[in-house]
């Protein structure tokens, strides 16, 4: 008698029928967006905010900060009088500046992470001319200017001619040339710039005339108004002018910019340097407008900031201006709790950089739509 086990083995196998058996299986599909509308954009954009910011709630929350108290402490930091709500805008116009000298950079493909030596080096040479009373008092701060300016695209022309002749990644030379612009800040104020009177590492006062002036409300100075400026100048350009059709061309392909006649060196150079003059004035409207003298560590955290006020701001000057603003309220409502809540300053760096990774996911979401197939 054959084995049963042989005989079932040869008895035909009928598959299921649709809908019979076991349920459907759905199985997720990654499709690659054709095209992604403003709105999308705009949409998918504000939904990775919201998400960084009910995380950032439930972060503070676990170490013991209330939302209610959140919010009160926000209220309180920024909206509670003129002067506090003053000193979120002092705050917010360097950090602005330093947004926009990174993302002039960063839209033409050019990785400008030595913002921290542009500024030192434009505030050496704005501190050469107040030190040494170059030029008339009533020309000394627009001399200042022009020296900061200058000092910031010479520290940055270095790397771009090695980026743009040799191929030299410029993450690394701009990087390392923030350390030799420290150890020549170091040497100046431990040596020929100290101050006189109280030995201290850094300069001594800048007189009345070549510090920012003041514009009569609260302790606000030109800062504002020189980020207001620098914001709207470098919309029209982005966003108006053929300069800015042009850099989005270079940015979104060089080849093909190059294919089609655009004077990719030129516009290459020309970001390159406006980068490197604005992080130049950014070491100046802190220097000669927060501090009144050149110290040795007025430079530090813009660096971070500024890549992040950038990001964030997706290199557009408007979202830049709005996201320093958010910054300045950021850093300010940490001091206040770490004051009365005792909350470690790493908690804002950390949510600094939730906001950056929620960003950063959003380009998924907008470079792929998930839908949902039926298995066969």
């Amino acid at each position: 008698m054959p084995d049963a086990a042989a005989q079932i083995s040869q008895m035909p196998v009928v598959a299921d029928a649709p809908g019979r058996g076991r349920p459907p299986r759905l199985v997720p599909i990654l499709e690659r967006r054709q095209k992604v509308t403003d709105w999308e954009r705009i949409g998918v954009y504000i939904g990775s905010l919201l998400v960084a910011a009910l995380l950032s709630v439930v972060i503070i929350a676990a170490f013991g900060v209330a939302p209610s108290d959140l919010g009160r402490e926000i209220a309180t930091v920024v909206f509670s009088s003129p002067r506090t709500f003053a000193s979120v805008l002092a705050q917010a116009a360097p950090f602005a500046i330093a947004g926009l000298a990174t993302a002039i950079a960063f839209r033409a493909r050019f990785w400008n992470i030595g913002l921290e030596g542009q500024m030192i080096f434009g505030a050496i040479c704005a501190s050469v001319v107040a030190l040494y009373d170059v030029g008339p008092e009533t020309a000394r701060l627009p001399l200042m200017a022009l020296a900061a300016a200058a000092g910031g695209m010479l520290w940055i022309a270095g790397p771009g001619a090695l980026k743009l002749k040799l191929g030299v990644n410029e993450v690394i030379t701009t990087l390392l040339l923030n350390y030799i612009a420290f150890n020549v800040l170091l040497h100046l104020l431990y040596g020929p710039w100290q101050d006189p009177v109280s030995r201290f590492p850094h300069t001594e006062l800048f007189n009345d005339a070549e510090k920012l002036p003041v514009l009569g409300w609260q302790n606000l100075t030109w800062a504002l108004p020189i980020a207001g400026a620098l914001a709207l100048v470098l919309w029209w350009l982005f966003s108006v002018s053929r300069i800015g059709y042009l850099i989005d061309v270079l940015r979104s392909n060089p080849q093909m910019a190059f294919a089609m006649g655009v004077p990719v060196t030129a516009l290459s150079i020309g970001a390159i340097l406006a980068s490197g003059a604005v992080g130049g004035l950014t070491g100046l409207v802190i220097s000669a407008g927060v501090e009144g003298r050149m110290t040795q560590d007025f430079f530090t955290g813009y660096l971070f900031s500024g890549i992040l006020i950038a990001f964030l701001g997706r290199n557009h000057p408007l979202g830049v201006v709005f996201f320093a603003f958010f910054m300045a309220v950021l850093v300010l409502v940490g001091q206040s709790l770490q004051i009365f809540f005792q909350i470690p300053f790493a908690l804002t760096q950390l949510i600094q950089a939730l906001f950056i990774v929620c960003v950063a996911a959003s380009e998924f979401f907008l470079t792929y739509r998930l839908h949902w197939r039926r298995a066969a």
